[in-house]
């Protein structure tokens, strides 16, 4: 196989598209061969080669379901391919990319915080310092195009004022920067790499603050 990253042709994106249309054992069999050298095999490519420069180790995640933790009925495969560059930042970020039918995106945070790492991002978010730092932080990062995003609450956490200044950082309990290239006519190489290094790029001073502030959690916890 060849391990060189020539970026995504249109028919990477209609894969996944079939795959939506058909999430079936049936389909995936028949487009194996695809999914294994241009999809999987192309995003492990891609990911070596930002290794070379960001550093970290390439992880990939199985394209199948774990069913047993899964709705009664729900597809047996994932519409969505995307890996990881781990031990690159700090110890709890990672970088991540992943493929869809819509294109290619590319991000890095916190994206689920463990009991005690919301304990203390929530401290932070409230201190007179850390707080402002971190609201500058995503207006900064918005400016530049990037999505800040993360799975809130719908009101303020117990215990803090529901008109708090930084309310709406107080009810995250995950944060992620990143953001999406269309790729329904392909992506090619060059700009492949150039969309994903510079997003991570982008993040990088929130992941900072994420680090300083909120760190690894020391709770055993399951990848998904």
């Amino acid at each position: 196989m060849d391990a060189a990253f020539h970026g995504f042709g249109p028919e990477v994106f209609a894969w996944f598209a079939g795959l939506e249309r058909d999430n079936s054992k049936a389909y995936f069999n028949a487009n194996r061969e695809r999914y294994e050298t241009e999809v999987r095999g192309g995003l492990q490519a891609m990911l070596e080669e930002l290794g070379r420069t960001f550093g970290g180790e390439v992880t990939l995640f199985r394209q199948q379901r774990d069913l047993r933790f899964a709705p009664a009925g729900s597809p047996p495969y994932k519409t969505r391919t995307y890996g990881l560059l781990h031990g690159v930042h700090g110890p709890a970020t990672a970088l991540y990319a992943q493929l869809t039918a819509q294109g290619l995106y590319a991000g890095t945070g916190y994206h689920q915080l463990a009991r005690d790492q919301l304990e203390r991002f929530r401290t932070a978010v409230v201190d007179e310092r850390a707080g402002p730092r971190l609201a500058e932080l995503v207006a900064t990062a918005r400016a530049g195009g990037l999505e800040v995003v993360g799975e809130s609450l719908r009101t303020a956490p117990r215990g803090y004022p529901r008109d708090h200044p930084r309310g709406e950082l107080l009810r995250h309990k995950a944060l992620v920067a990143g953001r999406s290239l269309s790729g329904t006519a392909g992506i090619g190489r060059d700009e492949a790499l150039e969309h994903v290094a510079s997003a991570w790029r982008a993040a990088e001073p929130l992941n900072a603050w994420l680090d300083e502030h909120v760190g690894a959690s020391t709770m055993e916890r399951r990848l998904g």
